[in-house]
């Protein structure tokens, strides 16, 4: 079931194109004084490197970049008005600034090896606009010869000579570059500070470097120097640590018990809510060990995981006064506060549909005193169509009413034991239970619940399982009467038999990903996942063993009846990052559910219908802001299902059964995205833009009779596919992203042949009416719509 929403996307269109046409008749240089000039243009020329000629234009000093065209006009529309912190203010040329950004491109230059470059500007200005061109003569590039170490101490020789080779990015024969000098300072400082080096800086090494010869050569010479006044670098071990818990305003009052764990750590706790169990897992810096920094960021970071302490800085070590070179080490957490409430609402509108939607999150952090949280959520929607009713409680078109409570451990809750699985992130065990009361006027009442037991750990950083080994769903529907009739004089026996009937199963799902922690990167990588859902073997197994009884519609546990089924959905996808922000994103992903054994027992009434069915609630459904964007949520397929042409001419029944959801047992879907930025200072934020291409569809896995045209066939595979496309705009708030998309039909598999290809044949009719938009109407009682708007937080895939 559904309840959805259409913006009122004519009045946007309409406002978006009237506010570019009042920018676009603003001068851009009608707040310039007399000997003033806007920069517009900026170009670097004679860089052979395709990848240093685009960062070298970062180098100009920003004053003398060019506006964007949108920051600007707002700045010079409000600008007046005293609020200049909106846009972008214009970039005046200024030659003092243009020598420093001719400066800053040679200094590049010389870093990457061209030692003998140089740099020339120029200045063109034409009606008060400006031009700066930066041309560039490289020279030769300077190649390393010979690469030597000046090391005093011999066990840091050792170490460096025997990991050089791991991080290194100064080689013989390679280009001689300061860059790679500074990269690899900072990477042996890290080597040092993984093998005990407590009191190392960065400042011990530094690089002397030869280029006096003829040959474009350069000699580099790796130096690293002992502390003032010792002829060696101490080696640190780990002795104690103490872990000591603020109140939540970060005060420390009074006095608390200092509890003595093991022989490492000790614990005080002043805000007396917090277990030492909640953090003893998480302390990897062991005693006896030497001082290693990641495992101090490996503490810091798991420990922040947790979701119950505000801030956890690095530890603050204390040296021992003795010679052992020993470190005592405290950690100092402030617990964030242990209630939490969020309120969320929204309320939409398109036509005679209007409707809110309340929400609401509680959170009571560490139950337990062990990090535990309980989290009960509730939700509220309501849909009016005023299109067939008035606007009071009676033009109510349905309501759906969620329930549910989640209890998460920050750990693996078994009565089996586990080695530690927090090296790459905390594992979590979530108990929960929900219930969601579904009323559609006229149709149906559903009543769902759903408990489940699920365990989600990281076997490595970009590897994630989640299992759920206990998932038991017990719904059950009561169709209204009119509806019943209705949609059995039009055959929509699954119908029938989803919605209306009792059903329960139980079983397990399983979770794969991988790379999911680079989904925020901008690099180049795949990313998959893998879900696989079985259900109701167990519970086939006891009504065996049990001789609970059958019937027509199959076999029985504990008086009803239990679905068997097995689901498996994938998801892939290939990140390309193609320089700068520019990202091209190509995704592909299939399911299937297949119901087999207790779920093959599917009859109707009138003895028309018998095959295998899905569960109502397995089953899968297209359209949304998250894959087919040009379609509103549940109203794809299947296949070529046509619901005008289904229906014909009975009114009645159309009215009352379209709200009824599109779904298959079958689904694909493929998207290919173009990222790329649109402006980096877009009112403070910054704004990115995307071009997409959306296909797909949901099909039957028989050929149902309610269903014409909705069976998967190889054959017919292409014919069926749905396609949109759209562009959007991502507003990068950082902490989130509010994202708003634009999508067009472009083929549409209700129809047939050439008439699929509804933009293309019917552009004139895509903000107007026409010959095509009437028939639709009169065949289907509403109409057609190109264009679906999709506002939402958080990138599609």
């Amino acid at each position: 079931m559904r309840a959805y929403f259409k913006p009122a996307g004519y009045r946007f269109t309409i406002l978006t194109i009237f506010l570019v046409l009042l920018l676009s008749a603003c001068s851009l240089t009608r707040t310039l004084g007399p000997n003033q000039a806007l920069v517009r243009n900026v170009s670097v020329k004679g860089i052979a490197e395709d990848d240093f000629a685009e960062e070298s234009l970062l180098y100009i000093d920003k004053s003398q970049q060019p506006n964007n065209y949108i920051n600007l006009q707002l700045y010079l529309l409000f600008n007046k008005k005293g609020k200049k912190d909106i846009g972008e203010a214009p970039s005046i040329l200024d030659s003092n600034d243009v020598e420093y950004s001719r400066q800053q491109i040679q200094r590049f230059l010389n870093n990457k090896g061209y030692l003998k470059a140089t740099v020339t500007d120029s200045i063109v200005v034409k009606k008060k606009k400006a031009s700066l061109f930066f041309t560039a003569k490289e020279g030769p590039l300077f190649k390393i010869r010979k690469l030597q170490d000046s090391i005093q101490d011999p066990k840091v020789r050792q170490l460096y000579r025997r990991t050089r080779s791991t991080f290194s990015h100064i080689q013989p024969g390679g280009r001689f570059d300061t860059d790679s000098l500074a990269y690899d300072r900072d990477q042996f400082y890290l080597v040092m500070k993984r093998n005990g080096y407590f009191d190392f800086y960065r400042q011990y090494i530094n690089f002397n470097y030869d280029s006096t010869f003829n040959s474009s050569v350069v000699d580099v010479r790796v130096i690293i120097n002992n502390p003032t006044g010792k002829n060696e670098h101490p080696v640190y071990t780990v002795n104690n640590t103490l872990v000591s818990i603020a109140k939540s305003s970060g005060r420390t009052p009074g006095k608390a018990d200092t509890i003595q764990v093991d022989s490492q750590l000790r614990f005080v706790d002043f805000s007396g809510k917090f277990n030492p169990r909640t953090v003893r897992p998480y302390i990897f810096l062991k005693k006896g060990d030497i001082y290693n920094i990641d495992q101090q960021n490996l503490t810091t970071s798991r420990l922040s995981e947790l979701n119950v302490f505000r801030n956890v800085p690095n530890p603050v070590y204390t040296k021992l006064a003795d010679s052992t070179n020993r470190l005592d080490s405290k950690i100092d957490i402030i617990p964030l506060p242990r209630f939490s409430d969020r309120v969320e609402a929204e309320f939409l509108f398109s036509g005679g549909r209007y409707g809110y939607n309340l929400g609401n999150t509680f959170t009571n952090r560490n139950v337990f005193k062990g990090a535990e949280a309980l989290i009960i959520k509730t939700n509220w929607s309501v849909l009016f169509d005023n299109g067939r009713n008035t606007a009071t409680t009676s033009g109510i078109e349905n309501q759906d009413l969620k329930l549910g409570a989640s209890l998460v451990f920050p750990r693996i809750v078994s009565p089996w034991s586990f080695p530690s699985l927090g090296k790459y992130g905390v594992p979590h065990t979530t108990v929960s239970t929900n219930f969601q009361l579904f009323y559609q006027k006229g149709l149906v009442q559903r009543e769902s619940f759903l408990n489940s037991l699920t365990y989600d750990w990281a076997e490595l950083s970009n590897k994630l399982h989640s299992l759920t080994p206990i998932n038991i769903e017990y719904s059950q529907g009561t169709i209204d009467p009119f509806a019943y009739s209705q949609l059995l004089a039009n055959n929509r026996f699954s119908y029938i038999y989803l919605i209306g009937r009792k059903i329960f199963t139980a079983g397990s799902q399983y979770t794969y990903q991988q790379n999911a922690n680079k989904l925020s990167s901008l690099e180049s990588f795949n990313y998959f996942r893998g879900f696989i859902d079985v259900g109701g073997n167990t519970l086939d197994l006891l009504a065996r063993l049990t001789h609970s009884g059958s019937d027509s519609l199959g076999r029985k546990i504990f008086g009803l009846h239990y679905a068997q089924y097995a689901k498996v959905e994938l998801d892939f996808r290939r990140y390309n990052h193609l320089g700068g922000e520019q990202q091209l994103i190509f995704r592909v992903n299939p399911g299937i559910g297949i119901p087999y054994g207790n779920s093959s027992h599917a009859p109707s009434d009138n003895g028309l219908f018998n095959s295998s069915q899905l569960i109502f609630e397995k089953n899968f459904y297209v359209g949304g802001a998250n894959d087919i964007r040009a379609w509103l949520p549940r109203t794809l397929g299947p296949g070529n299902f046509n619901r005008g042409t289904y229906y014909g001419a009975d009114i009645t029944t159309r009215e009352r059964l379209k709200y009824l959801d599109q779904f298959g047992e079958i689904k694909f879907v493929g998207n290919l995205e173009y990222r790329y930025n649109v402006a980096h200072d877009f009112f403070g934020s910054k704004l990115n833009g995307a071009t997409f291409l959306d296909f797909g569809n949901v099909w039957r896995l028989h050929d149902e009779p309610d269903f014409p045209g909705g069976q998967f066939k190889f054959g017919n595979f292409y014919n069926s596919l749905a396609a949109g496309i759209g562009t959007g705009f991502r507003l990068d708030l950082t902490f989130f992203v509010f994202r708003f998309d634009a999508a067009f039909k472009f083929k549409d598999p209700q129809f047939q042949g050439a008439d699929q290809y509804v933009l293309i044949r019917h552009f004139n009719e895509l903000f107007k009416p026409g010959p095509f938009k009437n028939a639709y109407y009169a065949l289907n009682g509403e109409s057609y719509n190109f264009m679906q708007l999709n506002f939402g937080i958080g990138l599609p895939f």
